[in-house]
């Protein structure tokens, strides 16, 4: 009870600040015992005025030293969407609500999973004015971050003591998984591309190129003019009238051993729908317990939304693929299941596919198509 109350006590008294003596101020501290000791052994009333001057010099310091933390309001304004492990650019708001007091000599800092490494120094807030600076953030992981504190310190006048405060922001930051490429994710990514523009030669309306002959091909869109010009067999191709679908499957069934390479998958999904929404690719994304099609009920920012928080979960029944799909790529630690499933004619990603895709120790072969 004694002890509840006392700490309550400080807590009041310190006004939500906390404060470490520094080396300065052990020596200034000693050097006033000493000058006291030698006032009260000699009855020199210089002595005892020098000891009543350090001692209101401390004092004094003390009172500016808590005046400059105080009245200082906060903000950060972040960008809309915010990918990890990528280096983005914030607004610092910093308001001195004092009317007349500035603040000086300030060390602004943050908590771990606040996205601020460094420090930020700002020599002078002025009174009843509102400071904007742009600060540096970088978020290493995905997910929803809650832990938005921020210090700030200063061992302004005289470093006798540094004094700390803290600014807690109440709000929220998702961030979005790496939209990065790791190892091994530009291969899948062009084998991708590479099987998605075969897919879209068709018999359109809309001329798409001319290419040669090949075998067992209808001679009815062989074009005469280009093979009269080249000497060889000519056929002139037409884009599809409509762009199919590619569908990608992220599995949640994954045991708790395999989270890393979950962890990995993710990032992989996050990297394929950001690069393909690039090149207005229709996209359907799919889990056992949600779903999207782009653009028709969602873009790629409701993909990475979703990819920022989602988590594994066993026992989960795997969907069916779409039929209509002109690509299919699946990221399970379980081909066997995905294949039994239907996913058939999908590019099935497992354990030996992604594990150590961001190691550096080389690119990771994108998995064979389960046949």
């Amino acid at each position: 009870m004694a002890d509840s109350f006392w700490q309550r006590g400080q807590a009041w008294l310190e006004g939500g600040m906390h404060q470490r003596i520094t080396r300065a101020g052990l020596l200034f501290t000693f050097t006033i015992l000493l000058v006291g000791l030698a006032a009260f052994a000699s009855a020199n009333n210089l002595l005892f005025l020098l000891v009543a001057a350090l001692l209101a010099t401390l004092l004094i310091s003390g009172f500016i030293s808590r005046l400059g933390l105080a009245g200082l309001e906060l903000d950060i304004e972040l960008p809309e969407h915010i990918p990890a492990r990528r280096k983005i650019t914030g607004q610092l708001v910093l308001k001195n609500k004092k009317h007349w007091a500035p603040s000086f000599s300030l060390h602004l800092t943050g908590a771990p999973d606040s996205g601020m490494a460094g420090a930020l120094y700002l020599p002078i807030v002025p009174g009843n004015s509102t400071l904007r600076e742009p600060v540096e953030l970088f978020f290493a992981k995905r997910g929803l971050y809650r832990e938005n504190a921020f210090f700030f310190t200063s061992r302004f006048p005289f470093g006798f003591t540094q004094r700390r405060a803290q600014v807690r922001l109440a709000r929220e930051v998702l961030v979005y998984p790496s939209i990065d490429a790791l190892p091994g994710f530009e291969e899948i990514l062009s084998v991708m591309v590479g099987e998605i523009e075969s897919a879209q030669r068709g018999r359109g309306h809309d001329f798409y190129r001319i290419r040669p002959y090949e075998i067992l091909e209808s001679s009815r869109h062989v074009d005469w003019k280009a093979t009269a010009h080249t000497g060889d067999l000519q056929i002139r191709e037409f884009a599809r009238e409509q762009d199919q679908t590619v569908t990608i499957f992220l599995d949640l069934d994954v045991p708790e051993l395999n989270e890393d390479w979950f962890e990995r998958a993710v990032d992989c999904s996050a990297f394929l729908v950001w690069r393909l929404s690039l090149n207005n690719t229709r996209m359907r994304f799919v889990t056992q317990r949600w779903e999207v099609h782009v653009p028709d009920s969602g873009s790629v920012y409701t993909i990475l939304r979703y990819l920022a928080r989602v988590a594994p979960s066993l026992g989960l029944e795997t969907p069916i693929p779409d039929e209509h799909s002109s690509f299919q790529i699946a990221l399970s630690p379980n081909a066997a299941r995905v294949v039994e499933a239907g996913w058939t004619h999908a590019r099935v990603l497992g354990l030996d596919d992604l594990t150590g895709a961001d190691s550096g120790d080389g690119p990771a072969q994108a998995g064979n198509p389960a046949r």
